[in-house]
């Protein structure tokens, strides 16, 4: 009787057998992927639940920084930046943050040597309330370690992109194996067997958590992905070329060889990569009080940040874009007349860089408030136990000495299979580079190396 109990129990802890090659090669797939990129999903899913309570974290951090006390009247921007130049006299003035909250400190970053410096300023007395190194602040240190992991570089970068393709890729076909065929499978994927104990039990962990969290990661994951290298210039460029980004009509004006990323903070993504436009002649320049006063009389809504025009050509660029996407804003001021030179709000964006500006909005959790922070974090914590799951779940599975692959199927690759790949590689590039690697080293390199052959078995 017990063991016929047990037989039972192994047959439900395995997905449903089948001769189905779809079947074996998406388990395969999920085996793989799940393996070799679960170290990083629980990098990327820790260090993006931290960014989502990144301007909580700073306020507790840096309270001393950010906090000041209310006055009865803020004295003009331009003094503010005095009160920094008399602390840093050979610095270059960066850019300058105007804060949205009354009793928040104005950022106002210098650059002296290359370093680049945080300075905060109380905007009320004009002192300096503390200084933070750009790429020590707990908001750049978390963005790098989540995309970068510190270590920073193309290569880098492109790891952990390809790591949030194989996230996709391990949820579709995990949702394919897992997905209740019959009754006897309901309950396992539906609602986990609590009375159950050993592999079976970690089965449905894993199984039922995926089950229930798959949206929530892929939206996670999709709306992370214009940030990536290789995807990320994609979109970008199939953005620009339907005019589903900018619309070209919203930059007609005399174009610089910089782009917009390249001489502003705090840009939107809409308008990252579009070339810079330039002032007209004149002489004598505007102040940064004029300049304030401009984005005041244009709308144009706090926290925004103002970067100072570079070089004799350049414009003033008073962006916004750390309040809901409705109220980004990308606007350009011609430095001697302060004419708008351009002028773009999210009610010009096209389709596609309205869908990604709301799509970052989610993903940094700040389009909804707190339920948007809510729901990220259980999204991100919930693909870290799942992760988890599934190691333990493969580790009470496999052989002794053994990796413990799933076997591959008999049959050659389906023309429709072949068409998964290859409509896969062409929306993940990467995904499809890595596709051609596993090919090569599963069809050529492994068959000749017996020992490597039978670990993986």
């Amino acid at each position: 009787m017990e063991a016929s109990a047990r037989q039972l129990s192994d047959k439900q802890a395995e997905p449903e057998k089948k001769s189905n090659n779809l079947y074996q090669t998406f388990w395969r797939w999920h085996f793989y992927g799940g393996i070799i990129f679960a170290p990083f999903l629980i990098m990327l899913a820790i260090s993006g639940a931290l960014y989502l309570y990144q301007s909580e974290i700073e306020t507790m951090i840096y309270k001393d920084k950010l906090i000041v006390n209310e006055g009865n009247k803020t004295i003009p921007v331009s003094e503010q930046v005095n009160a920094v130049q008399t602390k840093y006299p050979d610095a270059e003035i960066g850019s300058i943050r105007v804060p949205k909250e009354n009793n928040r400190a104005t950022l106002i970053k210098v650059i002296e040597n290359d370093v680049v410096t945080q300075v905060y300023v109380n905007p009320y007395n004009g002192n300096i309330t503390g200084t933070i190194l750009n790429e020590k602040h707990f908001k750049n240190v978390v963005a790098s370690l989540h995309s970068e992991w510190i270590v920073g570089g193309t290569f880098v970068n492109r790891i952990v992109e390809l790591a949030a393709c194989w996230t996709i890729i391990i949820l579709a076909t995990g949702l394919y194996i897992w997905w209740p065929r019959n009754r006897a499978s309901f309950m396992g994927t539906i609602l986990p067997r609590l009375k159950s104990k050993g592999r079976v039990l970690w089965r449905d962990l894993h199984a039922v958590s995926a089950f229930w969290l798959s949206l929530m990661i892929l939206i996670l994951i999709v709306t992370g992905l214009p940030w990536s290298g290789v995807m990320g210039e994609g979109i970008n460029s199939i953005a620009t070329k339907t005019n589903t980004g900018y619309p070209t009509y919203a930059f007609m004006a005399p174009k610089s060889d910089v782009t917009t990323e390249q001489i502003a903070d705090d840009v939107p993504w809409a308008t990252e990569n579009v070339p810079a436009p330039t002032s007209g002649d004149g002489s004598g320049n505007l102040n940064l009080d004029q300049i304030t006063y401009l984005a005041q009389e244009n709308k144009i809504q706090k926290p925004y940040t103002i970067s100072p025009p570079e070089g004799k050509d350049g414009v003033y660029t008073v962006a916004s874009s750390r309040d809901k996407p409705e109220n980004e804003a990308t606007v350009y001021f011609d430095q001697y007349s302060g004419e708008i030179v351009e002028d773009v709000r999210f009610s010009d964006y096209g389709w596609m860089a309205k869908a990604v500006s709301i799509g970052i909005a989610l993903h940094e959790g700040h389009y909804f408030g707190l339920a948007n922070q809510i729901l990220g974090t259980i999204a991100a914590l919930g693909l870290v136990a799942i992760v988890i799951f599934s190691l333990i779940m493969w580790k009470k599975r496999k052989p002794s000495g053994k990796l413990g692959v799933p076997k591959k199927s008999d049959k050659k690759l389906k023309p429709f299979l072949i068409g998964i790949m290859i409509i896969t590689g062409i929306v993940m590039p990467l995904a499809g580079l890595s596709f051609i690697i596993v090919f090569i080293l599963d069809r050529f390199v492994i068959p000749r190396i017996k020992p490597l052959q039978q670990w993986l078995s």
